[in-house]
């Protein structure tokens, strides 16, 4: 039992020192020539006027925090619809509950308005 605890310490300590010495050695090894060019916002290679920090409107985030759900949903359906033939009644009304929650907050954003772009 010990041996499965020292390969999957090993595995981690492997796992968090690898990348610090890649990126160590990569910034090592880089070109470095600072220049007041490199520093701008790149936009199609015309130079910037203004500021680069704009304030969005909450409705994108909105709109991209919704689609991040359903795509969890679907994350989930998914193999529950491979699995769907062995599962039980209990799964079948969890899912249920699940799909029901879902729709709830689906309705709580069509009302709030949050589905439509502007």
């Amino acid at each position: 039992m010990a041996n499965e605890y020292i390969s999957v310490g090993v595995f981690a300590v492997v796992g968090i020192i690898f990348p610090f010495i890649l990126l160590t050695l990569s910034r090592l090894l880089r070109p470095s020539k600072p220049e007041k060019e490199k520093y701008m916002t790149y936009e199609c290679s015309i130079p910037p006027i203004g500021e680069a920090w704009i304030q969005h409107d909450i409705q994108y985030y909105m709109f991209a925090l919704l689609f991040a759900v359903f795509d969890v949903e679907t994350v989930f359906l998914y193999p529950w619809a491979v699995v769907f033939p062995n599962l039980g009644l209990l799964a079948v009304i969890e899912m249920l509950v699940f799909i029901i929650v879902l729709v709830v907050g689906l309705a709580y954003a069509w009302k709030k308005e949050a589905l439509r772009w502007m």
